[in-house]
């Protein structure tokens, strides 16, 4: 299937030209109102908290509600007092305006904070508008005063804005930087462009079919961080493949077609199953019954399947059109020629000398001659590094996850620091009655050793009211959340209740999680050990891949604690030190990087897998499989790492999280697990390696995935042929 797509996107290279073209421009369209259509959405349904969201919301009568924050002034001075209460008087009387409160003075007297309310409508962009303009003009009006505009509502907004950016920066950022590293593994600009337009195609077709996702199912930012992290790596990678088999098709063969053919049949199909695995590990995300998690699985699994067709389909079109100027290099050329006398003197026996006196080759077969002693150190070196998940907290960044350049959270800090209100509250009370009487209720909770101070209830909608319980210490730490439990089990009488905030929402949000967990990992398991045994025919390497890929994401998830939990290198790395990890992060980087570890994974097996086929024993089988892919591997690996890096470098808190984890994941991969502790493994295994029960053997020899040409031993290593 892959060698027909492949040649029919060649032969009518124009054609899938203009479709891609059209997919560019169309997706190009979709990033502003991706964005603009992402808002709180309700993630928890099913929950008390997703419960308490929902009667919020049923019962809401206003608008937008922001905060101006007006500071650097005399707050208690008659002149200050006249001038806000005009320009609240000016703001109360425009359409559209629902109400304005009276300012709130800071306790330090140099600032005052305004309420502005609109009312319920569908069209809020103009009295937003007016009445921020207005408030803008105190700055004028007070001499030496600042204006900042925050809320709830503002704060979801300038944090997509913020999210935005970085994802700008990072695309703009690592596009040039693989596209040097392409330029140095394939000699050529053109060959090297080739991958970087692929992904570029694929990253536009995603953020269409996710504007498509966005009205059927709930989608936040980080739906569009999975598009481009993925869109990148994946559709880098898997051009890279294709246009270095195909140059190494090209070696010795004028035929161009024929060349194409060979390498859509061979790295074409390793493509597909390669996405299938990555599409696989993602599958798992869907068995959370959490919006969030859903919308990113199918995010995830899109982009996965557009990457894929991306390589197969743009790429062949666009070797089409480049002709004659992706070839291969003079070194290529030179190999081959003297390949080809070593053919008509010695034979096999010299072409096996060459593959073994290979950098890769010769590093297997270090590692095989004290294969237990490695793995056994390799072991001991990832466990080391997954130490500090002995210690690791679990919680949901708010505000520790965004950085203060964000106008909406410097003034949620004001707030808390200089006005004393609760912007961030771990611990809530809502219930269907009036002030007074939910008042009378939290009276009691005043003495909890847990509780810092009860707030006074406030309405928030008709016949529904809050009242905010202020903690001791961390607002989702182990006496937040057992605040929480008490506060659910002795609910008052007469009216119906919810117990929410913070804390109350990471209760609710690990029950969903834990609930979803055994299905999620039957899933993903199950789908590897599928996937790997129709490409091996073997049951022992799904196994021993699985068990390789848990040791090695410890190993990550302990240096994400390291860095974001204990502030580890916050300061060279300009990290965000947030006091824990976010349940969606663990979940995000775990899948993500289990997919790309069997990503390489296959593309190592393929290798190894034809000289097995071909009667060599499993240790030259390994030794020869890494010499003829570990160049290319260890070129993909260096594109994925520009391209997390970049990611790392954001501002956003799990932006960073979730490059610098896929960072650390494939460095780990590509070099200590796939490197040094997979051909030990292999060692140590032996023959077992390839066992399985002979009823799934035979079903394997006819029904098996296969690459269809046989080995040839004259044919270059990838990476060596892309010189």
């Amino acid at each position: 299937m892959t060698t027909r797509l492949g040649h029919f996107s060649y032969r009518h290279r124009w054609w899938i030209l203009i479709i891609w073209l059209m997919i560019v421009g169309a997706g190009s369209t979709a990033i502003g109102p991706l964005f603009a259509g992402m808002g709180d959405v309700n993630q928890l349904k099913g929950t008390e908290v997703g419960a308490a969201a929902d009667a919020i919301e049923a019962g809401l009568d206003r608008g937008v509600q922001y905060t101006v924050l007006v500071d650097d002034i005399d707050a208690r001075a008659d002149t200050a007092q006249s001038t806000l209460q005009r320009a609240i008087t000016d703001t109360a009387a425009m359409p559209g305006v629902k109400e304005v409160s009276d300012p709130d003075i800071a306790t330090d007297g140099r600032a005052a904070a305004i309420t502005v309310t609109l009312e319920k409508s569908d069209h809020q962009y103009q009295p937003f508008t007016d009445s921020k303009t207005r408030m803008q003009r105190l700055t004028e009006e007070l001499s030496g005063s600042t204006v900042r505009f925050g809320g709830g509502e503002l704060l979801g907004d300038q944090s997509n804005e913020a999210i935005q950016d970085d994802l700008n920066r990072a695309e703009w950022l690592s596009l040039p930087l693989t596209l040097i590293v392409l330029v140095l593994v394939f000699g050529g600009i053109i060959a090297a462009g080739l991958p970087i337009l692929a992904a570029v195609g694929a990253i536009m077709a995603s953020t269409g079919i996710l504007l498509g996702f966005s009205g059927l199912i709930d989608l936040d930012a980080n739906a569009v961080t999975v598009v481009a992290i993925l869109g990148l790596g994946l559709s880098i990678d898997y051009a890279l493949l294709l246009v270095a088999r195909f140059r190494e098709e090209l070696v010795g063969n004028d035929d161009r077609e024929e060349a194409l053919r060979r390498a859509w049949s061979t790295a074409g199909r390793t493509i597909m199953f390669s996405g299938l695995t990555v599409a696989a590990a993602l599958t798992g995300l869907l068995a959370f019954n959490v919006g969030r998690l859903q919308g990113l699985a199918a995010a995830g699994i899109a982009t996965t399947v557009v990457a894929m067709l991306a390589a197969l389909t743009l790429t062949a079109a666009l070797l089409g059109l480049a002709g004659k100027r992706v070839k291969p290099s003079k070194r290529q050329l030179a190999r081959y020629a003297a390949m080809q006398a070593a053919r008509e003197g010695a034979g096999k026996d010299t072409m096996a000398r060459e593959l073994e006196s290979g950098f890769f080759a010769r590093l297997a077969r270090a590692t095989q001659r004290r294969s237990l002693l490695l793995v056994l150190g390799c072991i001991a070196v990832l466990l080391a590094m997954a130490s500090p998940l002995l210690h690791v907290t679990i919680k949901d960044p708010q505000l520790e996850g965004l950085p203060r350049t964000i106008e909406a959270v410097q003034v949620a800090d004001e707030l808390s620091t200089r006005f004393g209100q609760t912007t961030q509250p771990a611990v809530r009370v809502l219930a269907r009655t009036d002030p007074a009487t939910l008042d009378a209720y939290v009276a009691k909770w005043r003495s909890d050793p847990a509780v810092q101070r009860v707030e006074e209830a406030n309405q928030i909608t008709a016949g529904l009211s809050s009242v905010v319980l202020a903690v001791r210490g961390d607002g989702q730490g182990k006496d937040a959340r057992a605040l929480v439990e008490r506060l659910r089990a002795d609910r008052p009488a007469g009216y119906e209740s919810w117990v929410i905030g913070d804390a109350a929402k990471l209760i609710d949000l690990n029950q969903r999680l834990v609930s979803g967990l055994p299905l999620a990992i039957a899933i993903t398991a199950v789908a590897m050990i599928m996937l790997l045994f129709l490409m091996t025919g073997s049951l022992v390497i799904p196994l021993k891949a699985i068990a390789l890929n848990l040791v090695s994401l410890g190993a990550t998830f302990g240096v994400l604690v390291a860095v974001f939990q204990d502030g580890w290198l916050a300061g060279p790395l300009d990290t965000l030190t947030v006091g824990g990890l976010s349940p969606f992060v663990i979940l995000i980087v775990f899948a993500f990087a289990f997919g790309f570890s069997m990503d390489y994974e296959v593309f190592i097996l393929g290798r190894i897998k034809e000289y097995v086929d071909s009667g060599e024993d499993s240790n030259t089988a390994v030794r020869h499989g890494l010499q003829k892919s570990g160049w290319i591997i260890t070129s993909a690996a260096l594109l994925m790492l520009i391209v997390f890096a970049v990611f790392a470098a954001a501002k956003v808190g799990q932006i960073e999280q979730i490059g610098l984890g896929l960072f650390v994941a494939v460095l780990l991969d590509a070099s200590i697990v796939r490197c040094l502790m997979l051909p030990a493994m292999m060692t140590l295994l032996g023959r077992a390696a390839w066992w399985a029960p002979g009823p799934l053997k035979r079903f394997h020899r006819r029904h098996g995935l296969r690459e269809v040409s046989p080995v040839d031993e004259f044919r270059e290593p990838e990476a060596e042929m892309a010189r």
